[in-house]
């Protein structure tokens, strides 16, 4: 028998408490999904949902009866969130489908588990644990467990019409969870339905994408998305540029310590053209701070080998730390890339690690004067104003950002007294 009874999660007292209540009285409720999953695998175990065969009415109703505070967050879709000690638990009501069309179900509350497992997407996410921590399989996953085989129900091309979005998950999961190749199964029926991504929103597409940039690595399924005609699908500006680089991130992240960051991995693998960057973002409807993180790297310099401390503080003041940033990690880990072969890439891999570290605690300085105290020294309020700040900020970081206050002063009072 397959267990997580000794999970430390599975015997927290507020799991056991919502467990209890929703099994009292003939209703039935088990741990579904990604919590199940996560154990078996040995990865950590985050949210923890629950199904119940209970409608989503009665949960709310135990729920209140029993002191729980319940929140509708899905109850048109049968999803009620019920907040234990702090803890949510989405509490799901056991659906079958009533009618898909590759964007969204039309669902039937019920009691059959069989349904319900039937109607996930993968056999590594249909698995359940009952209150005793009995593992129940109904779809066979446990086997692609053993094997981090990412597998869809039944028929993938089935599965895939019922949410064309399940593509990008199919690729997802594997580049979490997978092992080896794709099910070949499943790479087809992507390939095959791989124009149907179109018809499905921006905002989902770039969710699922962001999540699959997220994982440790996502090297392999990108290859295999690439394969498969998907990523071509969803980012048409790789196709002509490539995927190589995301291995060189993956290994200096891994080395030296940095967290996955899927804007960067995103800008490993698409052309740093401003212009096309903008349509992406736009496309995709990235948030506008995603959108303004790959406008500045797409707008900062690559930093010559050879620029001194000084000359970089510069290119920090004039561009912005963050995509000057994102630059130096891409070339560093093209640098690193390359140090077993060529002593050329050592020296500058090394150089690319101090100027990063620079960038990285970089505290852009304050320019002393603003327009107001151009006016306030006698010049009319207009667009010389502008220029003449510009000359003084131009001066004062030609050098070295030293000039202070008084000496920027007496510089606009000779400026002043010149163009009398």
């Amino acid at each position: 028998m397959t267990s997580v009874a000794n999970e430390a999660w599975f015997r927290d007292a507020a799991l056991q408490r919502v467990l209890t209540l929703l099994n009292a009285d003939g209703g039935e409720a088990r741990v579904a999904g990604g919590a199940v999953r996560n154990a078996l695998m040995g990865l950590p175990v985050a949210d923890i949902d629950v199904a119940t065969t209970l409608l989503p009415e009665k949960v709310v109703e135990r729920a209140r009866e029993a002191g729980i505070k319940p929140v509708p967050t899905g109850i048109e879709h049968g999803t009620v969130t019920l907040v234990v000690d702090g803890h949510p638990f989405e509490v799901t009501t056991l659906r079958r489908d009533v009618e898909t069309d590759g964007r969204r179900a039309k669902v039937a509350f019920g009691t059959d588990w069989q349904a319900d497992a039937e109607r996930r997407d993968l056999t590594i996410n249909a698995l359940y644990a009952d209150q005793s921590g009995e593992v129940i399989d109904l779809v066979d996953g446990l086997p692609d467990i053993e094997t981090r085989t990412i597998r869809f129900i039944g028929e993938a091309a089935e599965r895939i019409a019922e949410d064309y979005l399940r593509i990008l998950r199919f690729f997802r999961f594997f580049a979490h969870y997978g092992s080896g190749r794709p099910d070949a199964e499943g790479l087809r029926a992507s390939a095959r339905a791989r124009d149907k991504l179109s018809t499905l929103s921006a905002e989902r597409i770039w969710a699922e994408t962001k999540k699959l940039l997220s994982a440790d690595d996502p090297s392999r399924a990108l290859l295999w998305m690439r394969q498969a005609g998907v990523l071509t699908e969803i980012l048409p500006e790789t196709e002509k540029w490539g995927i190589d680089g995301i291995h060189g991130l993956v290994a200096a992240e891994q080395a030296l310590g940095w967290k996955p960051d899927p804007m960067l991995r995103l800008a490993a693998i698409v052309p740093p053209d401003p212009e096309r960057l903008a349509a992406l973002a736009k496309r995709l409807k990235m948030s506008n701070a995603e959108a303004a993180r790959l406008a500045a790297w797409a707008a900062a310099p690559v930093p010559p080998d050879e620029v001194t401390d000084v000359g970089f503080d510069r290119l920090l003041y004039r561009h912005g730390a963050d995509g000057l940033v994102m630059r130096l990690k891409l070339a560093l880990a093209t640098a690193r890339s390359g140090v077993e072969t060529d002593p050329a890439s050592m020296r500058k891999a090394a150089r690319l690690s101090v100027l990063l570290k620079r960038a990285e605690g970089y505290a852009k300085p304050v320019f002393p004067l603003s327009g107001a105290d151009i006016v306030a020294a006698g010049v009319p309020a207009g667009k010389r104003v502008g220029e003449i700040v510009k000359t003084l900020e131009d001066f004062w970081v030609e050098r070295n950002f030293s000039p202070d206050r008084a000496a920027l002063t007496a510089r606009l009072d000779a400026m002043i007294r010149d163009s009398l």
